[in-house]
């Protein structure tokens, strides 16, 4: 299981745009690299990212081998409502986590 951090600000006004951010820690590998016998090392990199924001999606990502072995992940968004925010990552081999946080609109 990888350890994931999600940055989301407690609180915010209607309208406002405010940035979040996610880290997924995972044990990454491209599926390029040889062991010293010359077999190549299956790939295992995380493959989608995306977040809900009271069961709508508003940001998704799809991830190839060229991403950094621990993806930051920032985007913004418009808080419209006091809600949940729900990010789910999945990968090769059946990883997958997720996280949630909740945002107090005023």
């Amino acid at each position: 299981m990888a350890r994931v951090v999600v940055s989301v600000p407690p609180a915010a006004k209607r309208g406002d745009v405010i940035e979040i951010k996610t880290l997924a820690a995972h044990p990454m590998e491209s599926g390029f690299r040889r062991t010293p016998t010359g077999e190549l090392v299956p790939r295992d990199i995380i493959t989608r990212f995306s977040c809900r924001y009271n069961g709508e999606e508003i940001f998704s990502a799809e991830l190839f081998p060229a991403v950094a072995a621990n993806p930051l992940i920032a985007f913004t968004v418009v808080a419209t409502e006091s809600g949940t925010l729900e990010f789910t990552w999945s990968g090769d081999n059946g990883y997958s986590a997720s996280a949630s946080a909740k945002l107090n609109v005023t």
